[in-house]
């Protein structure tokens, strides 16, 4: 800074120049610290977003299959007799004149239903989307109709009342955040969406104990659930090495290495038993 001297300035005068002096000095400096374009100074907002992950290197001239069926071995438990009685609404329609049993275990002809099977291992790094349709549960007859299903992380799940009478839904989540909420007679659809992985989330009502069902979330398309012929199917994988797995809510987890090929279909079987 350059010293201003002028003649014949009183002393007070003087003080009056050299404090604007000082001040434009300040103005100056201030200005020199502006941060530049691209630094981390400056509002929060300036801050770069995390890049997006890429999508997945699939070519679907090219993806295979798997497909199997799950099988049980021995006496199959009987099942658990319900009693739904507490509810007039729950003894009409489809459980008219019928004994109601639990669904945890469901075995016909040796062969195991509501098996969640998917691909734990294997995947190339990417980004597989998010399918734009919802995955729909209904409740049925005071039963969620399916007993199990699958969904990709951050797709809509969409729960349904057709039952003339109040459910809740409440899914007892670990990894996603649990919630409850009460669902009138035949009332409007509940959508809602789960954004990290979860295997074997129990879905249950509050208004009917025997009333659960199993989602699982995983961050991949590829999964199936096995039916009452144990049989199940995951279309649209890469070729590559994989380590498949079949997840019971019950009999807990079986897997399999399987090789699937340009356009071929590899198979992979799994076993449950009476002893688990």
């Amino acid at each position: 800074m350059k010293l201003l001297i002028i003649p014949s300035l009183s002393k007070h005068s003087f003080v009056i120049v050299a404090t604007l002096a000082g001040a434009m000095w300040l103005l100056a400096g201030c200005e020199q610290k502006k941060p530049e374009a691209g630094s981390h100074e400056g509002h929060a907002s300036s801050a770069a977003a995390p890049p997006q992950q890429a999508p997945a290197p699939i070519n679907p001239a090219v993806t295979g299959t798997v497909s199997g069926v799950v099988t049980f071995a021995g006496a199959a438990p009987k099942a658990a007799t319900i009693d739904m009685s507490q509810d007039p609404a729950c003894v009409m329609g489809p459980n008219a004149g019928k004994e109601s049993v639990s669904e945890a275990v469901v075995v016909k002809g040796g062969k195991l239903a509501n098996v969640f099977v998917y691909v734990k291992e294997g995947l190339p790094a990417g980004n597989y989307g998010v399918p734009s349709e919802p995955v729909v549960i209904d409740q049925q007859g005071c039963r969620y109709v399916p007993h199990v299903a699958g969904a990709v992380a951050g797709q809509k799940v969409k729960f349904l009342n057709s039952d003339p009478t109040m459910h809740n839904v409440h899914p007892d989540a670990q990894a996603n955040s649990p919630w409850n909420i009460t669902q009138t007679p035949k009332g409007d659809p509940i959508e809602k969406s789960f954004t990290k992985p979860e295997l074997m989330m129990k879905v249950s009502c509050n208004q009917h104990p025997w009333m659960r069902m199993y989602l699982n979330v995983v961050p991949h398309p590829f999964f199936a659930v096995s039916g009452l012929d144990g049989k199940f199917e995951i279309k649209g994988l890469p070729p590559g090495e994989y380590t498949v797995a079949a997840v019971h809510e019950r009999l807990g987890e079986k897997t399999a290495r399987i090789k699937v090929a340009e356009k071929q279909t590899a198979t992979a079987e799994f076993g449950f038993g009476a002893t688990q």
